[in-house]
């Protein structure tokens, strides 16, 4: 695994999204909102992944933006599914807490490569 941290958060992020996502289909019978759920917080890694092999400077940008929308567009399902009640706080664990983190760290490397 990479030793770039927002890649290897972002890959973990992705394991524990599949995760929740077998769950919710699985157990919760949740077939709607877990498949935005995992589309968004899987495409967080794969931008990141993109933008680090990117062929330009402006590629990298692009993607690191596209990243930090997919982590914002994931926060929401993740509160969503958590206020109306299809999660409970135990099983959402960290999640809410590891997707706020991720988005700390893209929009600092997103404003770092706009001042850069």
């Amino acid at each position: 695994m990479s030793s770039n941290i927002i890649v290897r958060k972002s890959f973990i992020f992705a394991i524990k999204i599949v995760d929740l996502y077998k769950y919710l289909v699985n157990d919760k019978k949740e077939f709607i909102l877990s498949k935005q759920l995992l589309r968004s917080g899987t495409s967080i890694g794969a931008n990141i992944k993109e933008g680090i092999n990117g062929i330009s400077r402006a590629d990298f940008r692009n993607k690191m933006s596209i990243a930090l929308k997919e982590a914002n567009e994931t926060e929401y399902w993740l509160e969503l599914m958590l206020e109306s009640k299809i999660l409970t706080k135990d099983e959402m664990k960290f999640l809410i807490q590891d997707c706020k983190e991720i988005c700390k760290i893209l929009n600092s490397i997103v404003r770092n490569s706009i001042n850069n």
